[in-house]
């Protein structure tokens, strides 16, 4: 797949405010590896492969085990999910089909069990920010593996 047009090139201030916005929810209420297992989830429903390889081999590197990676597409299923987790996943494939689901008060209230008001606020931001990532590499077929160096993810030691 090769890069159809640089996208930050373009929007250097839009792209920068985004770059800073998903900065700032690695610092919210949030535990990393909680929100690792979103951005990839939610990165997988949109197919971005871009992002799927970046937050894999970020998850990696935070020391994420590679079998719940495996097992992230089949969460509901999987014992290796705690239920707050859960309830995150549930929340996060809910929030990014908003055209094919509603949050219902059934689901909030449930979510609520496990996530303050400011947490899971903070949840709703990283499920909309990595929505809007999805959508700019996977529109724009940014390269898989295109930004490892930059980033460090080189050091995930997956290939």
């Amino acid at each position: 797949m090769a890069l159809r047009m640089n996208y930050a090139l373009h929007a250097k201030d839009q792209i920068g405010l985004l770059s800073e916005m998903s900065q700032k929810t690695k610092k919210g209420s949030l535990e990393r590896s909680l929100i690792n297992l979103v951005v990839l989830r939610a990165s997988q429903i949109n197919h971005c492969t871009f992002c799927v390889d970046m937050h894999s081999k970020e998850a990696k590197i935070d020391g994420e085990r590679e079998l719940r990676l495996y097992h992230l597409p089949v969460w509901r299923e999987s014992a290796l999910f705690t239920d707050r987790e859960k309830a995150a996943l549930e929340w996060t494939e809910t929030v990014t089909r908003l055209s094919e689901n509603r949050v219902t008060d059934t689901l909030y209230e449930h979510v609520r069990t496990f996530f303050s008001e400011k947490e899971l606020t903070d949840l709703t931001c990283v499920i909309g920010i990595i929505n809007i990532w999805n959508r700019f590499a996977a529109s724009f077929q940014t390269p898989a593996g295109s930004l490892d160096a930059m980033y460090g993810l080189d050091k995930a030691g997956l290939s």
